[in-house]
This record gives structure tokens, sequence and C-alpha cells, in this order.
């Protein structure tokens, strides 16, 4: 592809692609493919201009090659495409907006005065028909006092305030819908499994299916590496399943014909065949989905409350006006007060100021699927960890070897990495990776390698039989033995790590202790989280009690609990609660699905259980925990912002009213300025939240 450097820095590269008209679909793709780059950690297309800006920490020149070799139809692009675009949406949007804009400044410029007349008296026969409505019921609504604005300026045949009124209205709920729109389209994506199809078995072999034809009762393969597209169980293989977010453990768990399996998990090693307990749209997965997308849950609660706030205003105006009226006998000042309506500035600002917050939240890879989200987290005051794959990595690292019967450290795990670097399960790569620190070469030392699904590893080594795997399939499977000398070392084991076990010629040889190291910002994170006003941090874990008070010992958190179950963790969310406080809870595995539920704000790390994802109220990409940090600060400054524009809408326009009545401002002047004020406030309300040196 050609492409054009419009401008590069170290760190940053705007180009523009050499060609005549960039579709959504090509802006998409190419986006993508930026993104997957090597050192590239944003990047932004817009198909309008067909220029690309990236920010980047690799090498340029390589990123610059990257992008000349990109190719629309090459196959590993292809396989990039989102299943779901937001650009269609902004786009029709954008559209809409421009040319309403565009639309009102022509016909004021070239539109005859009685033309345009007409036109304003047919664009507000609506606004005079639902405020009429709302008079039949007798509900004091805005709607009454945009109508009555409205129809006093067209009674005064002052057409241009009237038209400016409507316009800005018309603007206010377009933005309204817009966000909120963008909003479900952003909560569909970030659902999306990302598997649109699968290998059902038939008589005549596998078939490729669309997912959505995938029946309860059909047959599927799955392979080493995929995800498990449905609910169901397995009908033929044995597998070991990434399941740390099912268990709360790092450890991979072995799943048999019989077992179940649920959709978002991760076959690790094996292949196998499940059975689909339901259709593609009935699983437990698809219907926790449906859930969430038919409930309220993207409502804005600040949208909500600038709604009801202008309508609770609806009386003050109206008896503002009548009072000045009676006093003054002057129909320009009761005008004045009229004119200055509160609806246009609260209905417009606040969802502007929500959707800015969500949009500032996405560069940091957040998602964040409501704005009344961003208001809990403002004011949580208690923080709910989980711990594997949150706090920690879920990436299995060797933490000891300790060698039996005199036997050399090295050696064995020379011996261990060379019998697990043919199964790439997660310990066994730990075993590897640690070999590699270390400097040991594994040759090949061993014949014909067996190799037992969720038990071990069986082999021989200088004529001795090896064997690797869990205490079960050694010391049961296998008949070893403990050197009867080292019994009591063998009891003393440190009980925080997961063991390995190694026996050559039916002894214990060496013991792999291996532990989920914790993330290494997790309590520069937790203290920073104190910092703004978190009084209570609190760990919840699967693991064991020495286990987990370990790892709160690292974090200082002010509390922890062991061995809890699923609907233990729930549990202690909901009792929080009922004891007054606002509780975020931080979680990544199906076991955490009840308590991110129940918590006042659940946020999931995206690279969890499918499930996690859909429950929780914002996702995460958790390469860095610091997002909390960022996600924090941008919630307390929505809520500062929104203060903010409470205050100086009602200052100001208060103001205007005060000059109104005094006779010093004439209801087009009073007009003009509340429009413009209407206008500040918006596009203060857009920009970002945090400045850049917080960036």
């Amino acid at each position: 592809m050609k492409a054009k450097i419009l401008h590069a820095s170290s760190n940053r590269l705007r180009i523009q692609i050499l060609q005549t008209h960039m579709t959504l679909q090509q802006a998409d793709l190419l986006e993508a493919y930026l993104l997957a780059q090597p050192g590239v950690h944003r990047a932004t297309v817009h198909e309008r201009t067909r220029c690309a800006i990236l920010h980047h920490a690799g090498n340029q020149a390589a990123l610059l090659d990257a992008i000349r070799r990109f190719s629309y139809t090459a196959p590993a692009v292809t396989a990039l495409a989102p299943m779901h675009s937001s650009r269609p949406l902004n786009r029709r949007y954008q559209e809409k907006l421009v040319g309403k804009v565009l639309w009102k400044g022509a016909c004021a410029l070239f539109l005859p005065s009685p033309l345009r007349i007409a036109r304003v008296l047919w664009h507000a026969a609506p606004f005079l028909y639902r405020g009429l409505r709302q008079m039949r019921r007798r509900k004091m609504k805005v709607e009454i006092l945009d109508a009555l604005s409205i129809g006093l300026s067209l009674v005064r045949r002052d057409f241009c305030t009237a038209g400016s009124v409507m316009f800005l209205l018309e603007i206010g709920e377009l933005l309204e819908e817009w966000t909120h729109k963008k909003s479900v389209e952003d909560l569909a994506r970030s659902m999306a499994l990302g598997i649109d199809r699968v290998w059902r078995k038939t008589p005549q072999g596998e078939v490729l299916t669309p997912l959505s034809q995938i029946q309860a009762g059909d047959a599927i393969a799955v392979r080493m590496g995929s995800v498990i597209p449905l609910d169901g169980f397995v009908l033929e293989g044995e597998v070991m399943v990434n399941q740390a977010s099912l268990t709360g453990e790092s450890i991979p768990v072995a799943k048999r014909p019989g077992t179940a399996v649920y959709a978002g998990t991760v076959i690790e090693e094996g292949d196998c065949v499940i059975q689909a307990t339901q259709s593609s749209g009935q699983s437990r997965y698809d219907k926790i989905v449906a859930m969430i997308e038919q409930s309220e849950r993207l409502k804005s609660q600040a949208e909500s409350q600038a709604s009801h706030l202008a309508d609770r205003l609806v009386p003050y105006t109206l008896a503002g006006s009548a009072v000045c009226l009676l006093l003054t006998r002057n129909v320009s000042r009761a005008l004045s007060v009229l004119m200055v309506d509160f609806s246009c500035a609260l209905k417009l600002s606040m969802p502007l100021a929500v959707l800015s917050a969500m949009r500032e939240a996405s560069t940091y890879h957040m998602t964040v699927k409501g704005g009344k989200y961003l208001e809990a987290i403002a004011q949580a005051d208690t923080i709910v960890f989980d711990k594997t794959g949150t706090l920690t990595h879920a990436c299995p690292v060797v933490v000891d070897v300790i060698p039996f019967g005199g036997r050399d450290r090295d050696e064995m795990l020379t011996v261990a990495a060379c019998l697990e670097e043919h199964f790439p399960h997660s310990m066994a790569n730990a075993v590897v990776r640690a070999a590699k620190e270390r400097g040991l070469r594994h040759d090949e030392m061993h014949s014909k390698v067996e190799y037992l699904v969720a038990h071990g590893i069986s082999s021989t080594v200088n004529g001795e039989k090896v064997v690797i795997g869990s205490a079960h399939f050694v010391f049961e499977d296998e008949k070893c033995t403990v050197p009867p000398a080292e019994q009591a070392r063998f009891d003393t084991l440190p009980p925080e790590y997961s063991h390995l076990y190694l026996a050559i010629s039916g002894e214990l040889a060496a013991v792999v202790c291996i532990s989920d190291p914790l993330r290494a910002e997790a309590r520069a994170v937790v203290q920073a989280l104190r910092g703004l006003g978190v009084r209570k941090l609190v760990m919840l874990t699967g693991d064991s009690e020495r286990t987990a008070h370990a790892i709160a010992g690292q974090l200082d958190v002010d509390e922890y609990h062991a061995e809890v179950l699923p609907e233990d963790k729930a549990r202690f969310v909901e009792a929080e609660r009922a004891s007054g406080h606002t509780v975020m809870m931080i979680g990544d595995g199906i076991n955490d699905s009840p308590a991110l539920s129940a918590a006042n704000v659940g946020i999931a790390i995206r690279d969890g259980a499918a499930i996690a994802r859909e429950i929780a109220d914002v996702t995460l990409a958790a390469d860095d925990l610091y997002e909390l940090v960022m996600l924090r600060r941008i919630a307390a400054g929505l809520m500062r912002r929104i203060s903010f524009n409470y205050r100086f809408v009602i200052g100001f326009n208060g103001l205007l009213i005060g000059l109104g009545v005094a006779g010093l401002l004439p209801p087009a002047t009073s007009a003009t300025l509340h429009n413009l004020s209407t206008l500040c406030v918006s596009l203060h309300s857009m920009t970002n939240l945090l400045p850049e040196s917080r960036r």
C-alpha cells in the first residue's frame, strides 16, 4: 500500500493513504492491522481524510515497512476485521448533525423572509403539540416551557428567537440519541466472543458450520488453543481447559467425557468433541447477554437528573414570568424571563459530558457501559479485588526446585524441562522458561515420551524410568515413594505454591514449586486508590489461607478472605452494600460473576471469562492495573464537571433572569446570551477530563 508521511516524531506518526476513496470497512481493516503491529499502542484511522495517526514505542522503520506491505485483500488482514464496528453509526449521526447545522445556516442566509417565517411556523408545530399534550395531562414538564417560549416568540413575531430555541433543542435530542445508541453498540461489541464458525461433527466428517446454525445436541470438535463456543459437555477426548476464570486458580482444569464445559473458556491441551446443551441463541452465556441488552442499565443517571431538574424548575420559571408581568406590566420583561429556560443547557451539556468521559475512558482501553457507572466509581469507598488474573497475571512461574535423594537442583530442573518442552501447557511452559532463564540446556536425553492428559509424563532417561506430574499421578498411579529419610522435609513443602513432582526409578527426585506472581504495579495501585479517597480495600480468593496471607501482606490491603466460593464473594459484596458502602468489584472469572452483579459497579478484566465481561459494567484491558486509577480519576472528574455545569447553568441563567426582570436585557438579547452560554458549557463538556500531565 502507498502512503505519504505527513508528520513523524519519536513516538507518533501521521500518514495519509494514497487512494482516492476509503470505505468504512477499509478503515476498520487498516486500523485493526495497525493496532496489531508490535509497539503500536494506539492507532486511529479517519476514513474521510484517509489519514492514520499512530502512537508507538517500537522501530519506526519496521512499522513503515509493515504499512508498505499492507493489503486489504490479504487473508491475514481480512481475518482482523471486527465483528462489530461503530463507524457506520458515528458516520450517520455526524452527517445528521452537520446537515442540521448547514441547513440552519443556509436557511438563514438564502431563504427570503416569508419562506423563513413559514419554515419556522411549520417547524414549531411539533413543539407546540407536545406542550399542549403535557398541559392536557396536567404535568409540569419542560415541554410546556419550550412550547410557551416558542409560542410567545411567534406571537411577538420574533421568528429568529423561536428558530434558535428549536434548533438548540433538536441538537440536544440528537446528541442524546447518539450517546445512547453508541453505548448500546459499544456494549454489544464488548460482549462478542469472536467466534463465527465451528467444526460440527457429522457422519460424513467435520463440516465448517456457522455458529448460529448449531442446535442443542450437535457435536462440535474443539482443538487445542481454541475457545469453547457453547455451553455443553465433553463427548470424546481428555483436555486441559484454561479456567482461571472459572475456578479462580491459574492451573488448567482436566475435562473428561461427561464433564461440563462453558462458553468462553480455552482448551490449553488436547482435542475433544463437545455436545452443545443448547443452541447458540439459548446458552447461558447468551441469556446473560440478552438480559443486559434488555435492561435499562445504559441510561445515564446524570442525564436523568438533568432532565428531572429541568422539569422541577419549570413551575418556578413560569411563576417568575407571571410575577414579573404582574409587577411591571411589561410583556417584554416577562418574556425575557420565559426566554431563559434551563432546559437547553441542562439537557445538552450533561449527555455531552457523559459521552466525553466514556470516550476518554476508551482511550485507556476501558469500556464503560453507561454513565451511571462512572458516578458509582466516583462514589465508591470500598473496592473488592479477586486475586487470580486480577492482582496476579494468572501465568505460573517456577519459584523453587527442591531436590530429594541428594540430587542436584539444576540437573533435576534440566530433566523436567526436557520432558515438559513437548507439551506446551502453562505449567510446562513455566518449567521450560525457568531452565532457559538459568542457562540450562535440556537436549533430548529421553526415549519415547508417553503423555497422559491431566495426569503427567512418563519416559526413560539413561535407562531409568522418569515420571513428572501431579501427586495423584506420581504417588498413586505410578506408586512412587518418598525417600524415607526425607519424609519430614516432604511434609513441610511450602503449601502456598502449586507442586509438580519428578520421580526417577520409582523414587521422588525433586519437587518444582510454582507460583502465580503478583503484578508489579499492584501495591502501588492500591496505595494510589487510597490516595483517591477509597477507604477500604479487600482481596477475595479461592486459594489457600497461606497463599492469600502472603499476597495480602505484599499488597497491604485492609482485609482478605481465602478459600471463598463464588456465592461467598457475592454475599460479602451484598453485606458491604447493606452496611452503607458503595462497592466496586474487580474480577475476571465466571466465579466472580455473582459478585460483579451484586456490586454497585462490577469491573471485569477483558482477557478473563466472557460471562464475567458481559455481567460487568466496565471492562478493562488490564495491561496495567493503573487503568483502575485512571478510571477513578475520570469518574471523579466527570462528577466535578457535572457539578460545575449545574452551578454555571443555574447561576448564569439566573443572572439573565434577574437582568431581564430589571429591564436591562431585552428578550432577543436574553435569548442570544442564553443560547451562547449553552454552546459554551456544551463545548466545555466535550473536552478531556484529565490534563496531559495526568495522562
